[in-house]
């Protein structure tokens, strides 16, 4: 049998017939269901091939009423946690039978509206918004009033549409931790503030110091890059007062360590350092970074699973998603020097 016998494309059923097996195997052999034995896969995908078959969005689009498709906003950049969570979200969503169409935009209010509204009008079943609101959350939540719509940058006005990683408490284990050790203040280096993350922790940071009786020093501010974390690690790496530093990222937090070293200040003899996200290359670093682990991965499936829960019973609402991180302490953190 062959696609020339067919006045018609060939349908489901005739790839069912021609490879022994039942229509709904073959559905779950295209939404890469994990359920199908391996050697059925391979004989239902070679039917495939040889047929000719391919599926017909459109028409299961106007049965169904969906698409099947998952839209995705994200940030134009090569920031190693957007990587991630890119990556996570098309896992889950291929483990739920969804196929992604993903929009970049920039940081402007009518940017990111522009681009949420273009996922709307490809006709996606759900939103996913991977990319700080802030002044667009007005706007956005507007558009998407009437779409299932998931965001993953713990902003608190997208209220019980959030999925995420609860960042005050990531601030507070890193501030806590190294208050612990001894040290009578913590310095830090914020994210833009522009990023709802970057605001929560730094704002925990805060909260956790005044609570502890510790002097607050003035934050420092980078853009998430290497570069940044460089630049103002060779501000506080001149300050002999400065002991301990909380990063904002781990990726800030390599170009501080690579400031306090060339300034010939050791860490963390002289000075403790930790990071946030727990990136693969923290424990590879020198020396091996003590940070705040977070699963970007973790978020990225998290957030389609509540995604489609939402698409299937959109009447039932969820609290917020969020999960505590964890601190991982290697060998950046250690008590401060004596007399310090």
């Amino acid at each position: 049998m062959s696609a020339k016998q067919f006045t018609r494309g060939p349908a489901m059923r005739d790839v069912a017939a021609a490879a022994g097996v039942s229509a709904q195997t073959v559905s779950r052999v295209l939404n890469e269901h994990p359920n199908v034995q391996d050697s059925t896969r391979r004989r239902v995908l070679s039917v495939m091939e040889e047929l000719g078959y391919r599926r017909n969005n459109t028409a299961r689009a106007l049965v169904t009423g969906r698409s099947h498709t998952i839209g995705v906003l994200t940030l134009a950049t090569n920031n190693y946690s957007r990587s991630s969570l890119a990556l996570g979200v098309e896992l889950g969503a291929r483990e739920a039978g969804y196929t992604v169409n993903s929009v970049t935009s920039s940081l402007s209010a009518q940017a990111l509206t522009d681009a949420v509204s273009r996922l709307v009008l490809q006709g996606v079943d759900g939103i996913i918004i991977a990319a700080p609101l802030q002044e667009a959350a007005a706007q956005v939540n507007k558009i998407t009033a009437r779409i299932p719509t998931v965001n993953t940058d713990g902003s608190s006005t997208m209220g019980d549409r959030t999925v995420g990683v609860d960042q005050d408490i990531a601030a507070v284990l890193a501030t806590r931790h190294l208050l612990e050790l001894g040290h009578k203040t913590v310095w830090h280096v914020a994210g833009p503030l522009e990023w709802s993350d970057a605001a929560s922790r730094l704002n925990s940071w805060r909260r956790t110091l005044q609570e502890a009786g510790c002097e607050v020093p003035p934050e420092l501010h980078g853009d998430w890059s290497p570069e940044s974390g460089y630049r103002n690690g060779l501000i506080l790496g001149r300050m002999p007062d400065v002991t301990a530093i909380l990063v904002a990222s781990d990726e800030m937090a390599f170009g501080v360590l690579r400031a306090l070293t060339e300034l010939g200040r050791r860490v963390p003899d002289d000075v403790s350092v930790v990071g946030i996200d727990d990136i693969d290359l923290a424990a590879f670093s020198n020396p091996p970074l003590t940070t705040i682990r977070q699963s970007f991965e973790d978020t990225g499936r998290r957030a389609v699973q509540r995604l489609v829960a939402q698409i299937a019973h959109p009447e039932i609402a969820g609290g917020p998603g969020l999960v505590a991180p964890t601190l991982v302490v290697r060998e950046s953190t250690a008590p401060p020097p004596a007399g310090a």
